[in-house]
Formats: C-alpha cells, structure tokens, sequence
C-alpha cells in the first residue's frame, strides 16, 4: 500500500489514537539552542518521518524519546505517562528504539542480545532454551537467516542492523523509534524491513522513522514532521508533499544540484595492479589520474570497502601493487601509504576517523602533527591557526575549535574529517560513502568539495551507495561484485541501469 492508499484509507476512518506527545520542548546545550519549543506527536498504526538537516535538532528529540536527556522545558508523555531521563523507564512505558550505530554486545549471542536485559528465567536461572526460541520468533520477522547461537561480533554490519530491529520488536512496545535503520542494508533487507514496518503499523504501533533517504520517506510514512535549526516547520500528511517541498522545509531554500564541468585530466597518480586477497579482492586493477573522480559502484558486500582498506594499507594482501605517481607503496602499512600521498575517508566516521573525546582542532590536525611543531614540540598556538583555517574554508558549523567533536551533526563531522586531509594536500583522496547518514544540504556542499579537489588536481576514488551521486560526479564508473571489477564505464555509458546490472549480474 502506497502513501496515497494509506491516506485515503486513513480518512475513513477515526482519527488515529496518539500515543506519544511532545509539547513545547526546550532543551539547549553550551553553546547550541537543539530544540526550541518544538511540538511533536506519534499516533497508533502511523510511520511518522522525522525530517531535517543535521544539527536540525532531530537527534537530540530521538535522545529525548529514548530516555537519554530530560527536556528544560516541556514535556514528553506516553499514554498519559510523563517520560523522564531514565533509559529504563522509556523501554517501561513502550519506548524501543533502534539508533543508527548498532549497539550490539559482540562477546554475546545473537539470542542473548536480543533478549538482553529481558533473559528469561526458569527456577532462578537464565532459560537458555526460552530465550532462544523467544529471539528465533523475532528473526523470523526480520532475519530468518540469522543463527540465534552466532556471537554479535561475527556479524556483517547489515546483520548486526537486523538483530538491533529484531530486539526492538521482540518487546512489547507501543512506539519505535528508527533512526536510519537503513544504513547497512542492501536492498532486499530494506523491502524486508519496510514488511515487517508494514506488519507492526497494522498493529497499531506508533513509529518514527528517520532516514536522509526521501524516497524511504516516500514509500513508508503517513506523515512528516520536519525540523531546521531546532525548530518546528511543520507536519504534514505525506500525500500533500512532494520531493521538491519536503527539501525546502529542510533547508528553507532551493538545493543546487551539482553540475559536473569538464577539466584537465592529468598524469595517473594512483594505479592498482593485480590486487588479490583470499575469499575477498579478486585480481583488481584500475588507474586513477590527477584531477579525475573514478566512482567505485557495486552492492553491500561487494568488497569495495575491503579494497579501500587494502590500498590504504589497514589490511595487508595475498599478491599485486600499489602505485602512487609511479612509486610501489609498502603493503599493510598505513603510515607509508600516507607518506606516499594517500588519504581515506573511511565509511563509518564515528568509529574509524573521529576520536569522539578530542576537540575539532585536535581531530583536524591528528594526520598532520608533524607539520605543527616548533623547536620539537607540539604548537598550540599553530595547530589552532591551521585548524581554524580548515573550519573557514569548509564552513564547518561549531562553536569553536575547541569544541568537542561529538557534539556537532553529522555532516560537520564529515568536515572534520576532510579537514584533516586537506590539511596533507594527499595526491589521490578515497571517500568512502562520504555523504552516508548526513542530510541533502551538506550532501550538496561535500559534493561542491569533491568537485573542487579535482579541479585543484586532486584524485579522488568515490565510493557510493547512491546511484545518483556516482552518476553525478563520475568522470569514469567502476563497478564491483564479489570482491572483483565487474565494469568500467566512462561518464557518458554510465546509467543506473548499466551499473545495477554490472552490480548483479556482472
């Protein structure tokens, strides 16, 4: 059923049952207003889309309705329960939520993971049996495929999305929260989902889903409610939106899509020869040259961030080469690699490129230290003159250098990040999903950025999930499928059509 559909259905009937309600939220934090006097509601057997750029204050509601953070002002009720700072009372009064990094315990079961906290007992001791057959009824509604006996830790970043969903339902919630749960999932696992999201709103579960994707937004939710800079724009039905009027009530203006011009390519400045490792990269080879993005397309497991790691040097290889300018670069050693002139955005930002508990300008120069010393040691005073320099010329919103680095959006911390490298001036840049879990304007701005390092002769190898940003920004696509290059296209053969079918059936 369609959003449409569902809209007419809706009118039919009685006014849905709402079950959260949040009225005249105020909650600001040194520096930053997040929510001011935000109204926000949830109703019985609705999806209900969260929207708004990042730093929107969105996160900070989520954080709210999980128990995390008490309003300064205002209230949070749930069935007439007022909800306070306190985790335990939130999932007590029907609040699951499901956030956007998996929150698994990798030395525990998959069994024990979904049931953690909730393990039935038998006699005053744990049922292993109940608690498995109660987390295989769970599976069955997301990841049949799943083994509830498989340690957490052993999991694809995908499955473990699936369990962290798996241990939302399995309690008896009266409202999940979703704070884009799509992330990690290929797309099979996402129409899988988007059943089972189908399956708990035809029982009556109220659910807030949050994605930057708005053709999810377009295909599940009844209604959105969107947020900019910490305040209520509106909520609406979904049938009265369209694409182009959701992004203004994000961004309050016109997106500019990015057009790509033509410039100078220059001489190869990264070449991969032969590159091979056992049950993961098959005999890659590919070249890119100096001013030229090369899109690396393919589908979740294809091993392009396997490969990413191998030519940055995180994992070592069986056989083959890198080249920078002409140069071998030493296997498995990550220093070596940047010295050669390689830099890497990897994908996942919180865990592999921020250290959460540093400052911006710590975080900006970290790759750069030994360009900010005098006389042999650390210089704050130069660190502070080369970070702010980084902030200003990428427009990275915080409220100084000496901010903590966790506190900002998500798509200033991707800043952050680029920052570092650009601070290095790398021959060859790899950006993995460099635009993933951040909204449509600062996707808008890190795409002019990419363009611009370019332009200034840079290499860039774009790895994508989104066919559009590949198709947008490619000089050259290359496509990858079980661990091989499966396509190499230039700008002009490259559709969606010619990628997915190299994605899979290449």
């Amino acid at each position: 059923m369609n959003a449409v559909q569902r809209a007419s259905a809706a009118a039919a009937t009685d006014e849905p049952r709402t079950v959260l309600v949040a009225r005249s939220i105020v909650k600001s934090f040194p520096g930053v207003l997040a929510l001011d006097n935000v109204d926000f509601d949830v109703r019985a057997g609705e999806v209900t889309a969260l929207l708004g750029e990042n730093g929107a204050g969105k996160s900070t509601l989520i954080k709210m309705m999980a128990g995390f953070y008490a309003p300064d002002r205002g209230e949070i009720t749930v069935d007439g329960q007022t909800l306070h700072a306190d985790p335990a009372e939130a999932h007590r009064v029907g609040v699951a939520t499901i956030h956007q990094d998996a929150h698994l315990v990798p030395a525990m079961t998959v069994a024990e993971n979904i049931m953690l906290g909730r393990w039935p007992t038998r006699y005053g001791m744990v049922s292993v049996e109940r608690q498995r057959q109660r987390a295989l009824e769970a599976l069955a509604r997301v990841a049949p495929h799943l083994n509830p006996n498989t340690l957490a830790g052993r999991l694809s970043p995908a499955d473990q999305q699936l369990v962290e969903i798996a241990r939302a339902i399995s309690e008896d919630s009266k409202v999940l929260v979703m704070d884009e749960p799509t992330t990690s999932l290929s797309p099979p696992e996402i129409d899988r989902l988007f059943s089972v999201v189908d399956e708990l709103r035809a029982k009556d579960l109220g659910i807030v889903f949050v994605s930057h994707w708005l053709e999810e937004v377009f295909t599940i939710a009844d209604r959105v409610t969107v947020l900019r800079d910490g305040k209520l724009i509106g909520t609406r039905p979904i049938s009265e939106l369209d694409h182009d009027e959701v992004i203004r009530m994000m961004v309050g203006r016109e997106v500019r899509e990015t057009v790509v011009e033509t410039r100078p390519i220059g001489d190869v400045v990264l070449s991969v020869k032969n590159l091979n490792r056992e049950n993961m990269l098959s005999d890659i080879s590919f070249e890119v040259a100096a001013g030229e993005i090369v899109g690396m397309s393919g589908l979740v497991g294809a091993g392009r961030s396997e490969l990413a790691a191998a030519i940055f040097g995180i994992d070592d290889y069986d056989s083959g080469s890198v080249e920078v300018a002409g140069v071998r670069v030493r296997s498995n050693d990550p220093a070596a690699a940047i010295e050669a002139g390689i830099g890497l955005v990897p994908e996942d930002r919180r865990q592999q490129a921020l250290i959460s508990l540093l400052s911006v300008r710590m975080n900006i120069t970290l790759s750069f230290l030994d360009h900010v010393k005098r006389w042999g040691l650390l210089s704050p005073a130069l660190e502070e003159e080369i970070a702010d320099r980084e902030i200003r010329a990428l427009a990275v919103k915080t409220p100084s250098s000496k901010t903590r680095v966790s506190s900002l959006s998500g798509g200033n911390q991707q800043k952050v990040v680029l920052a570092r490298w650009l601070t290095r001036n790398p021959k060859v840049l790899i950006l993995d999903e460099p635009t993933k879990g951040i909204d449509v304007g600062a996707k808008s701005e890190i795409s002019e950025l990419i363009l611009r390092l370019a332009r200034s002769g840079m290499g860039i190898l774009l790895i994508s999930s989104e066919l559009p940003e590949i198709l947008s920004l490619s000089d050259r696509v290359l496509v990858m499928r079980s661990g091989r290059i499966t396509a190499s296209m230039p700008r002009e053969q490259a559709t969606g059509e010619t990628i997915m079918s190299a994605a899979t059936m290449g």
